[in-house]
C-alpha cells in the first residue's frame, strides 16, 4: 500500500482553539485514514517551518487526494502539503526506468 507523508502548519485560530479545548489529534487523523481503507502510521507534532507530520497509508493515489481534500478543505491550516514515500529498495528500479528514458533538456 502506497505511504505519505502530510506536513502541515496550523492557522493561528487552529492554534488558539486547540488550547481553548484540547482533543485528541492522532485518532481524529487515524479514523480518516481507516475511513479511506488506509492506516496512519505516526503523528507528531514539532518545532520549527511545521507544526507537525503524519505518515499514513492509503490503497491509491486517487484516496491519498481525497484524504487530502477532506483535510485541507477544513480550513484549519495555513499550509498542508503531501508527499508519496517510496521504499530505499526501491529506488534502484526508479534509477533503471529512468536511465531508458529520453529527455531534451530546455535549450538544446
Amino acid at each position: 500500500m502506497p505511504k505519505y507523508v502530510s506536513l502541515f502548519t496550523f492557522k493561528g485560530e487552529t492554534l488558539k482553539a486547540m488550547t481553548d479545548k484540547p482533543a485528541d489529534r492522532p485518532t481524529a487523523v487515524r479514523e480518516l485514514a481507516e475511513s479511506a481503507g488506509g492506516t496512519l502510521e505516526a503523528y507528531y507534532l514539532m518545532f520549527g517551518q511545521y507544526d507537525g507530520l503524519a505518515i499514513w497509508e492509503v490503497p491509491d493515489s486517487a484516496l491519498a487526494a481525497a484524504f487530502c481534500v477532506r483535510v485541507t478543505s477544513s480550513g484549519v491550516f495555513s499550509h498542508f502539503e503531501t508527499h508519496e514515500l517510496l521504499p530505499a529498495e526501491q529506488i534502484n528500479p526508479v534509477l533503471e526506468k529512468a536511465s531508458q528514458l529520453t529527455y531534451r533538456p530546455p535549450g538544446t
